[in-house]
Order: structure tokens, then sequence, then C-alpha cells
């Protein structure tokens, strides 16, 4: 039993001796010149490494352009996008029931507000149509910021809101308003041909579509709008619209629409992304 005691004093008193060590001096078996020098290696160590990060980071960030990326991907066709979006592109309501598309009605005067011709008239230019609108930088002399080209609320006529403030959801003719995503310096036409954009019911609804009407005429995003500068250098920048209104769509009933922009520079879509020049999206229209 004593043994046993004698034992454990000894290891206890190993142990305090091996955190601190009166007769060495050492701490945790090291001297403070030891400790000393191992911290002082970690830390030009440590030190070391941040400043390869740092001059990494210094590096890459030369190399980049802060009015257009260094590195972009060849994008072939840009996606599509709808609005108003409803929900899961989802475009649902009922003609006698006002609540079921007030949503709609306050999403698109939101979204065209920016369109307002007596804004556009202030903030961008009035350019000729069916023609890039180039404005290239004087070698190093950037010209920025870039100008715009107007897009007038009133050219989507009937879809303005102005005409009719329901957007014709009140009468089940429902505007949707459709924009090709922006990427900078993408030239979609050639020969003065704008790429205009086409919509069609899928196979299986071919017969509940009915006619529709494009605004602009044509259903095109003229050629003036592009190329795109980016965000930073061309601040006013206003994306153009078509606007596909559906003059006697069958009611009470499901309709798978597709919408895609035809263009001569644009590679046609694929099936892998089917955001890729083109917008699918259901629309139901009730009584």
């Amino acid at each position: 039993m004593s043994g046993t005691k004698e034992e454990d004093r000894k290891g206890s008193s190993e142990w305090r001796e091996f955190f601190w060590n009166p007769r060495t001096h050492e701490l945790l078996g090291r001297t403070a010149t030891s400790w000393g020098l191992i911290l002082l290696f970690y830390l030009i160590f440590y030190l070391f490494l941040a400043g390869m990060f740092a001059l990494t980071m210094y590096i890459m960030l030369l190399t980049l352009d802060d009015y257009k990326p260094t590195w972009q991907d060849r994008l072939a066709t840009p996606g599509m996008m709808i609005r108003p979006k409803g929900d899961q592109l989802d475009i649902s309501f009922s003609v006698s029931d006002t609540e079921s598309w007030d949503g709609f009605v306050l999403n698109i005067n939101t979204f065209l507000s920016p369109y307002n011709d007596s804004y556009q008239a202030q903030a961008n230019d009035n350019c000729p149509p069916d023609q890039y609108f180039i404005q290239e930088d004087s070698g190093e002399v950037r010209n920025n910021p870039k100008r715009s080209c107007q897009f007038n609320r009133t050219m989507l006529e009937e879809c303005s809101g102005l005409i009719d403030r329901f957007y014709g959801y009140s009468s089940g003719q429902p505007c949707i308003l459709i924009k090709l995503n922006r990427v900078i310096g993408v030239l979609p036409g050639k020969d003065g041909q704008s790429p205009y954009v086409t919509c069609g019911a899928k196979r299986e609804d071919s017969e509940k579509i009915g006619p529709l009407a494009y605004y602009p005429p044509n259903g095109t995003f003229n050629l003036m709008y592009y190329p795109y500068y980016g965000k930073k250098a061309q601040v006013n920048y206003t994306q153009p619209l078509v606007a596909v209104k559906f003059l006697n769509a069958s009611l009470n009933t499901d309709i798978n629409v597709e919408c895609k922009v035809n263009s001569n520079t644009l590679a046609a879509g694929s099936e892998r992304d089917k955001f890729a020049g083109r917008v699918s999206f259901k629309l139901r229209i009730d009584k």
C-alpha cells in the first residue's frame, strides 16, 4: 500500500518537473532560449507565407480590369428571362380575381419604371437604329462613361402599361416581357439584321396558345443596344425588351410556352442548357 502511494507521489513529481523544472529552468521540456528560437522560427515562417499570399494576390489584381473581365467565358448564346417572374416561371391567374394578378402588374410596373420616356430622354441618346453603337477607347485613354441608347417604354405599345395599365391581365390577354441577359462585348447580329424573339407552345399545347403580338414590331432586339460595355463603364445602360401579348389563349388549362432568340450570329441553344437563348414558362389563364 505504501509502495503504491510512493509511486503516485513519484509520478506526480515527475509530471510537475516536466511542466516546470526549477533546477534546469525548463518549461515543458524546453529552456527559454529554445522556446524563443522555435517561436521565432514559426513567426518568420508564417510571415513568409502571408507575404507570398499577399504578393500572389497583388500580381493577380494587376491583371484585372475594372471595366472588363480579363477572363470571360465565351458564352455561345446569352440566357433569357421573363417579367413578371411568377413562381418558378409559372404565370397563373384568374381574370375575375384581381388579387391573383395584382402582383404581376406591380412587378411589371416596377421593372418598367426606368424605361419611362422622360427618364430615357434625360439619361440616354437617341441612336440611329439597325447598327451597333461602337464606342472605342483611345489607346490607354478610356472613353468612359460610355453612352447608352434610349429604350422608351412607349415602344412596347399595348404592353407598355400606358394604354392598358393592367397589361392585359384584366381581360385575359396578358403581356410577358422578355429580356436577353447582358454579356459584355457580345454582337448578336450582322449585316444589319437584329436578333428577334419568337414564342410558341410545346407540341402538346400547340392548339391552346392562340395568336401572339410582339412589341416592338417583329420582336427585335435592335443592334443599336449593342455591344454592352459593362455596368461600371456604361452606367445608364438600359436593356432592350420584347413584349409578347397572348391575344386568345385557351382558358382553364396549362399552356407550356417556349420563347427563343433568333440570330445570324448566336449559336442555337443546347439541350443541356435550357436557358441558352431561350426561356420556358407555364401560362394558365382561368376565368
